[in-house]
């Protein structure tokens, strides 16, 4: 196996040219702010509602795995169907699905019909249903913005998500289901009812872009993926998985985040107990802890320009590393409520600097036709430890100790750094640009190689 594959340059979709672009950064992320917004709100009401229910710690946790475990369990199938499907319209469905499992469950609360089943198979429902659009959306970017304008419109895109998803909805989310459930899981609904009519908006043309019939496979290692069913299927995942392994930079970024992923689900698995416990807080001083990853990120979002100019995209990632190496760190060594949210806050700014950068570079390297299936072989990679980062800090902190399990993850994070040094180079960076060859190429390129050079 290669150690890189040959280079396929991408193909625009045609939406790339006849779209308003605009516009479409503008509908993405309000868009994104909206549904965000509601799987935050969500993320907190499932788990009380178990609660409201009578249901163990076991069970309630267990809702929560619902809404993460199908990123383990069919994020793959759902790149191919990104690839094979209108990218617009899967995410339009995806919402609605949303919307209908978020009226059931109102339904549900309102009848006096709710029990744990109904949460989970709600969870299941809406987490596979954010499987699909998160893989399209990240697929439609490409051909909705662009290259010269894509760094910027991914910075607001991740910003958004960290602020909705980690700051706002949550702390929405407690507010409402304060007042009433009802409330919560109304006002969930139509944030989903609101994302379906925004992406809607979305100028272009959002289908998956194919390879030239005359263009022989053998030119990029690459198999036909015209055969339908299982085979079809399966041929199509291992053509994105294939293109993913034989990249080293992108499958280096892959890996990495894999680990730095289980260490924020140990994070956001032990801070609860660690909160009260260790630091003694109340409910709100731990919410604030929490919303310091909010904070973070968005600071992230704001400076994602700056910081790539003065030190370089490759340091910007490599924030990343650094942040997450604080977050769980410094709750091992010194349990102090402000160093942990200052921590915190260096984890959210390092992950969404991350997200900006590390999405331009692979929407520069991989091809309109396999951006699904990347996309949702690299999620699988980074959001599937979720709950195995989650279910390995409970058992290390239930053994040794709260302390001692984010000592674990501090050291794991740190051994991160050789690797990610010898092969995130300004080299890999300029090679990144090499094969972008679109009409807005130039810029980028230059961008990059300046930024890439910055070491």
């Amino acid at each position: 196996m290669s150690e890189t594959p040959v280079s396929e340059p991408p193909i625009t979709s045609p939406g790339a040219e006849r779209s308003r672009p605009g516009r479409n950064e503008v509908v993405l992320v309000a868009f994104t702010a909206m549904t965000n917004l509601a799987d935050g709100v969500l993320k907190i009401t499932l788990p009380l509602l178990a609660v409201g229910l009578g249901g163990s710690a076991g069970q309630v946790a267990g809702v929560g795995l619902t809404l993460t475990l199908p990123w383990l369990l069919v994020s793959l199938p759902v790149g191919v169907l990104a690839d094979r499907a209108d990218r617009r319209r899967l995410i339009i469905v995806a919402d609605l699905v949303r919307l209908a499992a978020a009226l059931a469950l109102l339904a549900a609360a309102s009848s006096g019909g709710l029990s744990l089943a109904v949460l989970y198979a709600a969870g299941l429902v809406i987490g596979v249903a954010e499987v699909v659009a998160n893989t399209a959306t990240g697929a439609v970017v490409p051909a909705a913005v662009p290259r010269r304008r894509r760094a910027r419109a991914n910075a607001w895109i991740a910003g958004t998500e960290t602020l909705a998803n980690e700051f706002c909805g949550p702390a929405v989310g407690g507010l409402l289901v304060g007042v009433g459930a009802s409330l919560a899981l109304g006002s969930s609904a139509a944030a989903f009812a609101a994302g379906a009519v925004l992406i809607a908006l979305l100028a272009g043309s959002f289908r998956p872009a194919r390879r030239n019939a005359a263009e022989p496979a053998s030119q990029t290692g690459s198999v036909p993926t015209t055969r339908r069913g299982t085979a079809g299927m399966l041929a199509e995942i291992g053509e994105g998985l294939r293109f993913l392994w034989r990249d080293r930079l992108l499958r280096t970024l892959s890996l990495t985040i894999t680990v730095l992923a289980g260490a924020w689900s140990a994070w956001l698995a032990l801070m609860p107990s660690y909160a009260t416990a260790v630091l003694e807080t109340d409910p709100r001083g731990y919410g604030l802890l929490i919303s310091a990853i909010g904070l973070g990120g968005l600071a992230g979002a704001g400076t994602t320009a700056v910081v790539n100019r003065l030190l370089g995209v490759r340091w910007a990632l490599f924030a990343d590393l650094v942040g997450t190496f604080l977050m769980v760190v410094v709750p091992a060594i010194l349990p102090v409520a402000w160093a942990v949210g200052v921590a915190a806050f260096a984890g959210g700014m390092g992950g969404t600097l991350w997200s900006v950068n590390s999405r331009t570079i692979a929407q520069a390297l991989v091809p309109d036709r396999l951006l699904g299936r990347y996309g949702s072989a690299a999620r699988l990679l980074g959001w599937g430890t979720l709950p195995l980062g989650a279910a390995l800090a409970g058992v290390l902190a239930e053994v040794f100790g709260l302390r001692f399990a984010f000592g674990v993850f501090a050291v794991v994070v740190a051994a991160l750094t050789v690797p990610f040094l010898r092969v995130v180079t300004p080299a890999e960076l300029r090679r990144a640009t090499e094969s972008d060859t679109g009409e807005d190429s130039d810029a980028d390129h230059e961008n990059i190689r300046q930024n890439g050079n910055r070491i």
